[in-house]
């Protein structure tokens, strides 16, 4: 037994906010710790972008694993660049709708 649950990080496109609250809860009840994208209500600037961009990178290097969510098979440009930083990093990438 581990000493401690599971660690995974949540990517997708901010689009899906709700199917990304979903698979917190899921896996929250599932006694997974999650770790999500930052949410915010109003538009950021592009400093703030890079920041938040940065700041999910250092969530993804605090995961056991990934998992994307992607309904439909949707990937944007900076859910690829999590995978891509992932996959540099060694960590295990799932996805919740197939690519």
């Amino acid at each position: 037994m581990p000493d401690r649950p599971e660690i995974v990080c949540i990517c997708g496109s901010t689009r899906f906010v709700e199917e990304m609250r979903a698979a917190n809860r899921a896996l929250t009840f599932a006694g997974v710790i999650v770790v999500a994208p930052g949410e915010a209500d109003e538009l950021i600037t592009n400093e703030q972008k890079a920041a938040l961009d940065a700041l999910h990178r250092h969530k993804i290097d605090l995961a056991d694993r990934v998992l994307v969510v992607n309904p439909g098979g949707y990937i944007g440009e900076s859910t690829s660049r999590e995978i891509a930083y992932a996959h540099a990093t060694g960590k295990p990438v799932a996805f919740t709708d197939p690519v």
